[in-house]
């Protein structure tokens, strides 16, 4: 995998060359970053800051690995002080997230718990708010994927605990955080390309994603009043261990990210400066957005 020269200008289809790369078939749920084979570039050595974030004060959920590890480490090297949620067995990749932060002189704080639950959620701002004085960017990032074939075999219980993950916790978490947020405030909710063009076999987790891309604009709509912006970021096929631990098919691993014009799957260290653009002032006039990381399988 090229990770050398990514700030020099070079053929995006092969910036990431993993033609000679194994991929791992499946990993135990929950996925880790640990495990991924082959290994994903989240910014580890690349990312370099410019003061965008500083002074600013995130709370990211799923901050331990993927987009989130990404993200987190964008934040922290623009100046951003962190606070990181993720679940207890993901512990592991959380506190190697950590490490890679700790040279960027922020404030970094964790907090192990599901955010499928209501009172966690509420706890989650309460300590973000604790440790950091206050909350001006909200990153609703984690999620839940789990592919099945067969409407039969969809249970209410995954189905629901879905919805509960990626779509209640938003509203929980933003509810709560809301009241502590002030004017020039960004919120960034992480959709998908599954929002608008639904793969059979995620039925829960597409349309939970359309669920977020609704609940982005009509947020947006409601708290510019409080001058607080609301956009989200739509991937396309990003290489993570969300894929690798039930995600997908294991049959389809092997050619993940193929599909889409680029010709193969994007890394989460592609996404990170979406987000520190929708956190930043450089984006003061964008709210009610969608914007596409998607190597090609574009939004309508």
């Amino acid at each position: 995998m090229d990770r050398k020269n990514q700030h020099f200008m070079q053929d995006p289809r092969s910036q990431y060359d993993l033609s000679e790369t194994k991929y791992d078939s499946s990993q135990p749920d929950p996925g880790l970053d640990t495990l991924l084979q082959p290994k994903a570039d989240h910014g580890e050595r690349s990312y370099k800051g410019s003061g965008r974030l500083t002074g600013r004060k995130a709370l990211i959920t799923g901050g331990d690995s993927g987009i989130g590890r990404a993200v987190a480490i964008a934040f922290a090297r623009e100046g951003a002080d962190l606070v990181l949620t993720y679940l207890e067995s993901e512990e592991t990749d959380g506190k190697e997230t950590e490490q890679y932060l700790a040279d960027s002189g922020v404030k970094v704080c964790s907090i192990v718990g599901d955010i499928s639950n209501e009172e966690f959620c509420k706890e989650l701002v309460h300590f973000a708010v604790d440790r950091l004085g206050s909350i001006d960017i909200l990153v609703n990032n984690a999620a839940q994927q789990y592919y099945v074939e067969k409407l039969a075999d969809l249970t209410s219980e995954q189905f629901q605990k879905t919805y509960a993950t990626n779509v209640f916790s938003m509203f929980w978490i933003t509810k709560a955080a809301v009241p502590h947020m002030p004017k020039g405030s960004s919120i960034i909710n992480t959709t998908s390309i599954q929002s608008y063009q639904p793969s059979a076999g995620l039925l829960d987790y597409a349309s939970s994603k359309s669920a977020i891309t609704g609940f982005t604009k009509s947020l947006a709509k409601m708290l510019i009043n409080e001058g607080i912006r609301v956009n989200a970021v739509a991937p396309g096929p990003i290489w993570t261990p969300l894929q690798q631990s039930g995600g997908q098919r294991p049959e389809k691993i092997e050619n993940f990210g193929q599909g889409v014009p680029m010709g193969r799957p994007g890394q989460p260290a592609e996404l990170a400066p979406m987000y520190v653009y929708l956190a930043s002032q450089e984006s003061s006039y964008v709210t009610a957005e969608v914007m596409g990381v998607t190597g090609g399988g574009h939004l309508p």
